[in-house]
């Protein structure tokens, strides 16, 4: 016997030797040996797991559901990030350099305040790029893991502003996209092996707090609002533990909410008014969570 035949000897009696071969393996035996038959061909031939038309049946649901759950929880263990700052908000309010040219654009008189409005916000870009840029620049690291890793939904806006300031801080940041009717496309400063894509938008809000030590709230609409009344609700009712929650733009949430009102009235604790806590500045944000987590930064 060969000494190649002892080790493979060796090998097949390994009894911590692995005797089933992985999935990517068998994928690709299939690849290496294609058959064409009227059997074959036939969609009920292919493997399951790599059956796109099987996996989108509405029964696979649950499948579903826990894929888009591992598949990020995955990718950001191996990416060693061990935490979170998240940041919410608008998906409309033009960067500082476009407001100009936004309020010179051809527009109905009532148009033209809508666009006042939103260019009057511009300066919350700024801030949330200055979030993103200061926190990226201390390079937290704890127990070999990343801590306070940019998080926003990817998309343009307020999104844009804190990826791009981790990007041209020389950081990684992380995008979580979804899956719209209309395109959306992840903004360029996201980090590409950091850049996720969902399906379920409750799974896609439960990824940005698995990680989250500290989210900032910018303005918003909809889904702003979405994102900050469930971790308001989740902190309140016991679910989550407190986190710092930075809201940004007193005058804005002031105005579109009565937060005072709904303590007055008794649907919520004047207590549970602070949950959160207002800022202008990033570095009122900033100042924030290193005392709460009593950092020295």
């Amino acid at each position: 016997m060969s000494e190649h035949d002892g080790k493979h000897k060796d090998k097949e009696r390994d009894l911590v030797d692995r005797k089933f071969y992985r999935a990517e393996q068998e994928a690709g035996f299939v690849e290496k040996n294609p058959l064409s038959t009227p059997q074959t061909e036939h969609p009920a031939y292919r493997l399951a797991f790599r059956d796109t038309e099987f996996l989108l049946r509405e029964e696979l649901r649950p499948v579903r559901f826990q894929l888009e759950l591992m598949k990020p929880e995955m990718l950001l263990d191996e990416a060693r990030v061990g935490s979170t700052l998240v940041m919410y908000g608008s998906a409309r309010i033009p960067p500082p350099e476009a407001a100009e040219a936004a309020l010179e654009s051809d527009l109905p008189e009532d148009r033209k305040q809508v666009v006042r409005n939103l260019v009057s916000k511009s300066k919350y870009y700024t801030e949330a790029y200055s979030l993103a840029r200061m926190v990226s620049e201390k390079s937290i690291i704890e127990d070999g893991l990343r801590q306070f890793v940019v998080c926003s939904g990817g998309g343009p806006s307020i999104m844009e502003a804190a990826n791009r300031g981790a990007s041209e801080a020389g950081a990684e940041s992380i995008g979580l996209n979804i899956v719209l009717p209309h395109e959306q496309a992840p903004n360029p400063y996201v980090t590409p092996y950091l850049s996720f894509q969902f399906h379920y938008f409750a799974l896609r809000k439960m990824h940005f707090l698995l990680r989250a030590r500290a989210v900032a709230v910018f303005p918003g609409g909809f889904g702003t609002f979405d994102e900050f009344f469930e971790l308001l609700t989740l902190v309140q009712t016991g679910k989550m533990k407190p986190i710092p929650i930075l809201l940004f733009g007193k005058d804005f949430w002031s105005r579109v909410i009565d937060f005072e009102a709904l303590a007055d009235e008794g649907t919520i604790n004047h207590d549970d008014l602070k949950l959160f806590h207002w800022c202008e500045t990033a570095q009122e944000a900033w100042q924030h969570i290193a005392k709460f987590y009593e950092l020295d930064w």
